[in-house]
This record gives structure tokens, sequence and C-alpha cells, in this order.
């Protein structure tokens, strides 16, 4: 965080990087012209309470073969497994979710990853190295946050 002042009733951060733009308009073209390999992280998805005490991490990019449960919006508390993941349009679909077209036809519905909870993952050994990683640096971060500071955990602060 950096020093936070109020002006006319507003909370205003210090910007820390100013090679970075706090404009919502460049986020929001950043956002919605991002490649697909970045798409790809911005499509991650929360892990229930009980894969995140497992697992250590709280949430990680969807995949096919995922089980999910809906957690937000009309389709709130479906569960099932993604089919399919869109990421032209930051949708999956989910293998139970669908709708019947005026001509009969059903199509799948599209569903933000964000509004999901996975339930149950499709583990590889890529994937589960990425666990693992993401795990441990979690593990380091939060142990030298908790705690009372030494000398010992002020010098591996600064080796950062």
């Amino acid at each position: 965080m950096g020093i936070v002042s109020l002006w006319y009733g507003c909370v205003i951060r210090m910007k820390q990087n100013h090679f970075v733009s706090s404009s919502a308009r460049k986020a929001r073209k950043a956002h919605f012209n991002a490649p697909s390999h970045i798409r790809r992280k911005l499509m991650s998805a929360p892990l229930t309470k009980d894969l995140r005490n497992k697992h250590g991490i709280r949430s990680i990019p969807i995949r096919i073969d995922d089980e999910v449960t809906v957690t937000r919006g009309h389709y709130k508390g479906n569960a099932g497994r993604v089919m399919r993941v869109y990421r032209k349009k930051f949708v999956i679909h989910i293998d139970k979710i669908t709708r019947e077209k005026a001509n009969g036809s059903t199509v799948h519905i599209g569903i933000h990853p964000s509004k999901v909870a996975l339930t149950k993952l499709k583990m590889d050994k890529d994937r589960r190295a990425m666990i693992e990683r993401k795990a441990a640096g979690r593990a380091r971060i939060t142990g030298i946050l908790k705690g009372k500071h030494t000398e010992e955990t002020i010098a591996d602060e600064k080796n950062i």
C-alpha cells in the first residue's frame, strides 16, 4: 500500500509505479484486448474451502474436465463438468447448464469463471507442479507476515 489521502471524500492511494497506468479506460482496453495466453490467467476460478485447505491456494486457471458449482447468478447451486473454456468470450460451458432455443436445439449457457467454485480438479503433472509452486510461494509469504519480527526474519524480508 502507499500513502492514503482523502480528497473530497474519496480515498486516493499513492501511485507505486509510474510506468503502470491507473486509468480505468486503459485497464478495460487491456482486459478486453488481451491475447489468449493472458486470458487463460484472467479466467481463473476460486477453489472450494476444502480444496483451498488441501492445496494451499485460492484460485487456479480453469480447464476442461474440472468439476465446478455455480456460486452466483440464475444458475446458482448447479454443479457440473467444464465442457469448454471459451477464451474469446471470457466464459465457460458446463455440461448440465443448457437452454432450448426457439428452433428446438439446445445450447450451453456461458458463465464467467469467477462466478463458479472448483470442486474437483483434473490433475496432470504440469498442473500438480503449478499448484505446488503457487502453494510454496504463498506459504513463504504468509510465514513471513505472521509471527514476531526478529532480526533473522527482517533479514529474510530484505532478501526477497
